[in-house]
């Protein structure tokens, strides 16, 4: 072997081996840092623009009451001999509900027809239903002494039940598309109504006006009631919408915007006007997107324009 060559072996030894190190160390500070850029990226899931029907609605509230009262009163100065009805109790027309006796009856009794029998009298009138419907107040009881015209008892006429819509005046438009609606009770239960007249006077203070809705139910429903109307305010046919949840906004609600992808691990903040709106969905009138247009639905809070973002399965 010659003994020249051996520095020029040791040097190049040396090289390939500090070369080795080099390289050995320098990998996991790569790894180091496409890990981080992995773990910088929001996870995130997108959507595409949609043409839908959107309908936007309103609740408003509907009373249930009647239209009709029908005032029993006494027709003589007397005494209630008899008292036939209770609060509440359902009653037909014609049927009896007082038993009433003048003061002069119950003060002679019947002594004038021992007297004089061809002379018949009684001093007793009978006062009967005008209408169907629940006694909703009884003001006398038998024994009461009322005078001729006294209120005696309240009836609601069960035909005149309806529930009064409040409606804004400066939504009146909506009645045109709206003549049946749904009726959402308390308890869940829900009815079909129909309008049925306006009332030509607003209220005041609300400049509310009521709507006289007709409903058909299977079973009484009481007075005062309030009920939940859904009434359509605008319906659109082949809009451009996303859903609610892809749509941020500032504090104000005067700035709306979206993530949109402008590639598949970056999103920008991209400026938008919004339409109408139902529970789920928002039109969007501009800017105009197109079907491969990529836009962050969940994640997007927070995000950053011109973000890192990696898109995972819904």
């Amino acid at each position: 072997m010659n003994l020249s060559t051996t520095p020029f072996l040791k040097i190049s030894l040396l090289v390939c081996v500090s070369v080795c190190f080099w390289a050995c160390k320098g990998k996991p500070d790569a790894a180091a840092d496409e890990d981080a850029a992995v773990q910088s990226q929001t996870p995130v899931t997108v959507t595409t623009i949609g043409d839908t029907t959107l309908t936007n609605y309103i609740d408003l509230n509907a009373t249930s009451t009647y239209l009709k009262k029908n005032y029993v009163k006494a027709n003589i100065n007397g005494y209630i001999e008899k008292s036939n009805v209770q609060p509440g109790e359902y009653v037909s027309r014609g049927q009896l509900l007082f038993t009433l006796k003048t003061k002069e009856a119950q003060s002679i009794g019947n002594r004038i027809n021992v007297l004089d029998t061809t002379f018949k009298f009684s001093g007793v009138n009978r006062i009967k239903a005008s209408a169907n419907g629940y006694i909703t107040q009884l003001s006398h009881q038998a024994g009461d002494y009322v005078q001729d015209g006294e209120a005696l008892a309240v009836i609601n006429e069960g035909s005149s039940f309806v529930f009064l819509l409040q409606l804004p005046y400066e939504l009146r438009s909506t009645l045109q598309r709206n003549q049946t609606m749904q009726l959402t009770l308390p308890d869940g239960e829900k009815l079909n109504a129909h309008v049925n007249s306006v009332m030509p006077a607003v209220d005041s203070l609300s400049q509310t006006q009521s709507i006289v809705l007709n409903v058909n139910s299977s079973h009484p429903i009481p007075e005062n009631l309030i009920a939940k109307a859904r009434l359509i305010k605008a319906e659109k046919n082949n809009t451009v919408s996303l859903p609610k949840s892809a749509v941020l906004a500032n504090e104000t609600q005067t700035e709306f915007w979206v993530m949109k992808l402008i590639n598949p691990t970056t999103a920008v903040k991209t400026p938008v006007t919004k339409g109408i709106e139902t529970t789920d969905r928002i039109e969007i009138l501009s800017p105009k997107f197109s079907p491969n247009d990529k836009i962050v639905v969940t994640g997007n809070y927070g995000l950053t324009d011109t973000a890192k973002v990696k898109i995972v399965q819904p």
